[in-house]
């Protein structure tokens, strides 16, 4: 009897050897993974669990951190610089944390304390602000520039006879009132083109310097009230300041009758950067003086303090209002321009002295409200959380890139940058936190842990991060001095496997190739088809370095998906497919 011979069907082998990394989306490739936790690019195209995390500082209450020469941060209500610990009595309260720290130079400024320090020398510190209310007689004289009064001046409307050369005269013929000074070589009365007023009171001029832009409040005589307003003191001394003005004669407010306030203050402000040695804000809403304002700031160059200085050079302090609408959300400093974030626009300073800043408006994605930490810069590239997910801007139009991260809903992200990577922790809409981290060299978006970062730093060669959940500060390279976490648990899971196999072709054999610390554990599990079982196929200890192979044999099936769970070091150098040719019915 002779019988049919049957042809063997020949299986096949697919070998994926380079792993690309998170994708949340319904259909992805190859190599890259619908879930994952504590994965990481460092080892691409091997598949390998991130380095342990370590812990930099116990701190008490950490509110913020810099890089300068050393990584500085804010510990309750001290600043501490390599260790040394600044008394500064900075706020604790809630509403005054976490703190903004911005460098100019060697100086931190700390907000929304309005203090600075000097990481040069920790002996100077201090306020931005000042003010002094006067509690002794206050006396105007008309002065010189450099406080010295004038004296015997006529005050009349009608000029002065038989003048003698340089008599001044104040002529009070029409308003405002004029001083004038006779020449006897031009046999004429000359304006003097700016004259000065010397405020006099114990004390009224300790805490200023000069040319620091004040507000003054207080003066009761009505002939003085132009004096009431922003002044720049041209001149002055521990009791007294001079400032632009003009008297007929001079006067005294005693203490009984009122005091006078003289303010140097920094506006309200929602962001603050440093560009081109100056400090630059933005606010949207009420201002100090109560007033809605919707501006952008620069203090005066080269100093802090000072934020109403116009005297009309290029030095001056400068303000702007902005016609978008809505908040600020974000600002930052980006290829030597300051930049000012909101939902639907950003702001772009260009210029180098107030006679011609420019600010260009741009209508494209902002930053998400909420997310103005979010802003980081990673070679030259800025990447922020826009609400329609994580953007990248080269300066002129941002371009999405978090299409990896799924559909998901993400808000109150955190950035942070280091090296090629940029590290984004934020919520999703269960209130779950996520921190993914973006390779920008290679292109890949890994998702770590639910790790909550309240702020993140990059200095001598490591990033810090404050967790939010015990205060302390880590090294998320695992520099630190002290363990975070004993070992990284870490999972990997592929999408649907054969989904798009035609001719009812299945998978007969698994074989993965890896290398395993001495104890590090792996734990393999397969799902099948439809069904929302995790079934384990397979489970190892590492007994050795060496590398192995892993054979794996599982249920013949449609499709299928692979999820790779382990605690410790390993690494994955490739996973092979058998594929085998089915019968028509399966």
């Amino acid at each position: 009897m002779k019988y049919p011979t049957l042809q063997v069907q020949s299986g096949t082998r697919q070998i994926l050897d380079t792993f690309k990394g998170y994708n949340h989306n319904l259909r992805i490739s190859d190599g890259e993974f619908y879930d994952m936790a504590n994965m990481t690019s460092d080892s691409y195209p091997v598949l390998s669990p991130r380095a342990k995390r370590s812990i930099f500082l116990s701190s008490a209450n950490p509110q913020g951190m810099i890089a300068k020469d050393s990584l500085c941060y804010v510990d309750g209500s001290d600043f501490v610089i390599n260790g040394y610990h600044v008394a500064m009595d900075l706020s604790t309260e809630a509403d005054d944390c976490p703190k903004q720290l911005v460098s100019m130079g060697a100086y931190v400024i700390i907000l929304p304390d309005k203090k600075w320090v000097n990481t040069l020398d920790t002996t100077e510190f201090g306020n931005i602000e000042a003010s002094v209310e006067t509690s002794t007689d206050v006396s105007f004289e008309l002065c010189k520039i450099d406080g010295q009064t004038y004296s015997n001046t006529t005050v009349s409307a009608t000029e002065p006879e038989a003048p003698s050369n340089l008599d001044l005269w104040i002529d009070t013929s029409g308003k405002p009132h004029v001083l004038k000074q006779y020449s006897e070589s031009a046999a004429m009365w000359v304006t003097v083109a700016t004259t000065y007023v010397k405020i006099s009171a114990t004390g009224i001029g300790e805490p200023f310097e000069q040319y620091d832009g004040v507000s003054i409040s207080g003066i009761l005589d009505e002939s003085l009230a132009d004096l009431n307003s922003s002044m720049t003191i041209l001149e002055k001394g521990d009791d007294y300041i001079v400032v632009a003005g003009i008297l007929d004669e001079t006067m005294v407010q005693t203490a009984q009758e009122g005091s006078v306030t003289v303010k140097r203050e920094m506006p309200y402000m929602d962001y603050v950067i440093e560009s081109e040695n100056r400090l630059w804000g933005c606010r949207y809403g009420v201002a100090s003086n109560g007033e809605v304002v919707n501006e952008i700031y620069a203090s005066k160059l080269g100093d802090f303090k000072n934020w109403n200085c116009f005297m009309g050079l290029s030095t001056d302090s400068y303000a702007a209002s902005c016609g978008t609408d809505g908040p600020f959300t974000g600002a930052i400093t980006h290829l030597g321009y300051p930049l000012f974030f909101k939902e639907n626009f950003v702001h772009k300073v260009y210029g180098n002295y107030p006679a011609n800043f420019q600010i260009q408006t741009t209508a494209c994605r902002g930053v998400q409200k909420g997310c103005g930490s979010s802003l980081a810069i990673v070679n030259e590239v800025l990447y922020y959380k826009a609400r329609s997910g994580i953007c990248a801007y080269d300066g002129s139009l941002p371009t999405e890139m978090s299409y990896a991260l799924g559909n998901v809903l993400y808000s109150d992200a955190v950035g942070g940058a280091h090296g090629n990577k940029y590290y984004v922790s934020m919520k999703d809409s269960a209130n779950v936190w996520h921190l993914f981290v973006y390779d920008s060299a290679k292109n890949m978006w890994h998702k770590e842990d639910s790790f909550h970062a309240r702020a993140f730093c990059s200095c001598r060669g490591d990033l810090y991060a404050i967790d939010d959940a015990t205060g302390k500060i880590l090294s998320m390279l695992g520099t630190g001095t002290e363990d975070y976490e004993k070992a990284v648990k870490w999972m990997a899971q592929t999408g649907e496997i054969g989904i798009s196999s035609p001719d009812m072709k299945y998978i007969s054999r698994i074989t993965i190739r890896m290398s395993m610390d001495i104890g590090a554990e792996l734990f393999i599990y397969a799902q099948y088809d439809l069904d929302d079982e995790w079934v384990l196929v397979g489970q190892l200890v590492g007994t050795s370095l060496r590398s192995f192979s892993i054979p794996i044999r599982p249920r013949r099936c449609d499709h299928m998906k692979l999820r790779l769970e382990g605690e410790g070091m390993a690494k994955v150098y490739s996973i092979t497919k058998t594929i085998e040719q089915g019968s028509d019915l399966s």
